[in-house]
């Protein structure tokens, strides 16, 4: 059995790139109809969770398991790629800082939002905060500190503890001064194809802050999936205005961070998201199944 993390599961990526194209050559071949790659989804603890492949010919059982077996010993012999690079958060703060370059879009995947997250990991914000040395833009759903913002008023300064409420696997709640720089209803629309055909997002009611070590804090009152650019812009910012921006998605962001950035750093952050599947404890997934056990 073979699992692939999220980190990995970018079909325009190595290593499923060489993967897809192997699987669009076989649709070439006399009497194959169709065939398909199952990355899986690693946070399902059930005995189907892993990744597979499937080949449908027509009327050709013995040529449909040859292909399907071609697919499954690419995913084994890349076994060690499909594992993932696991950034830290000071390494991709650091990368980003002292690449000269910006906005350099960190992405928090053990906090990705469409992927079942709370939205309220303070992990990233929490070593920028501690750095001092950037600018940067994060978003966290954070009901209270948004009614606090919004009920001081912009301009006001206050004290805030913000985001890490939801559990103890996204970090601490970040305490400390901000001034409220604006007030938003949190409706934006977005005219450009992006992940899911979403066109119509609403983050509710939401107020911006910003601290003295760099951060400006989007704080909503529902999650929001970083899917659009308008998640910035539509606060009145713009992504130029920072040297980092941090998306709580894994792959779902890219459309719309990529044009605008230097470059995207997958950041290996703790959550109910982790792109390392070793950290999770399973009770119903199928042995040997690697990361966790090797196989042959």
């Amino acid at each position: 059995s073979f699992g692939i993390n999220i980190e990995r599961q970018g079909t325009t990526l190595w290593p499923c790139l060489p993967l897809y194209a192997l699987a669009n050559r076989q649709l070439e071949r006399q009497g194959v109809l169709s065939n398909s790659i199952v990355l899986g989804f690693p946070y399902a603890d059930v005995e189907e969770m892993g990744s597979t492949a499937i080949a449908v010919t027509d009327g050709d059982a013995e040529l449909a398991q040859e292909l399907a077996d071609e697919m499954a010993a690419y995913m084994v012999e890349h076994r060690a790629e499909f594992v993932g690079e696991y950034i830290t958060v000071e390494e991709a703060v650091e990368r980003a800082v002292g690449s000269g370059e910006g906005p350099i879009c960190l992405l928090d995947m053990g906090d990705n939002v469409g992927g079942g997250s709370s939205a309220d990991s303070t992990l990233i914000a929490h070593e920028i905060h501690r750095r001092g040395d950037t600018t940067a833009f994060v978003c966290l759903y954070d009901r209270v500190s948004q009614e606090r913002a919004r009920q001081a008023g912009v301009g006001a300064k206050l004290e805030l503890s913000m985001g890490g409420t939801t559990d103890d696997r996204h970090g601490e709640p970040l305490e400390t001064a901000v001034t409220v720089k604006s007030l938003h209803d949190g409706k934006y629309e977005e005219s450009e194809v992006r992940h899911g055909g979403y066109s119509h997002f609403d983050m509710g009611p939401t107020a911006v802050v910003t601290t003295a070590t760099g951060l400006t804090i989007s704080l909503t009152t529902l999650r929001a999936v970083p899917v659009s650019l308008g998640i910035v812009t539509s606060v009145g910012v713009e992504p130029a205005d920072f040297q980092i921006l941090v998306a709580k998605g894994v792959h779902a962001p890219v459309a719309a961070f990529e044009p605008v950035c230097a470059a995207l750093i997958r950041v290996n952050t703790g959550g109910v998201t982790a792109a390392d599947m070793r950290t999770f404890e399973y009770e119903h997934r199928r042995r040997p199944m690697y990361p966790f056990e090797e196989i042959g």
